[in-house]
């Protein structure tokens, strides 16, 4: 009896939170969902900074269009631009370097 209403509550709370869904043309966001509605848990679509603007001052994101997309789930206020994701996006292109350098 229990696995039915746990399943219909899941249901439930899955569609409650795609109807949150919608294209966000806020600082280079593409999806904002509210993963769990009534907190500040989100599902971000972002595009990822451009690697040419990585090491700048002002880094830039790369054109969605391009398909380097970025699912972040956390803070809905998470900054796609802020210091977190360029220091993940750098140490990011570091581990390639190296993948790309092993002689293996």
């Amino acid at each position: 009896m229990k696995k039915p209403a746990l399943f219909l509550s899941l249901v439930l709370l899955s569609s409650a939170s795609e109807s949150h869904s919608a294209p966000v043309d806020v600082g280079g966001l593409i999806t904002k969902v509210v993963a769990i509605p009534g907190s500040n848990y989100c599902h971000l679509r972002f595009a990822a900074i451009n690697e040419d603007t990585l090491y700048r001052d002002r880094p830039v994101l790369k054109d969605p269009s391009e398909g380097d997309i970025i699912d972040f789930y956390g803070p809905c206020d998470y900054d796609p631009l802020g210091r977190e994701e360029i220091e993940r996006q750098r140490a990011e292109v570091r581990r390639r370097l190296l993948m790309d350098s092993d002689p293996e």
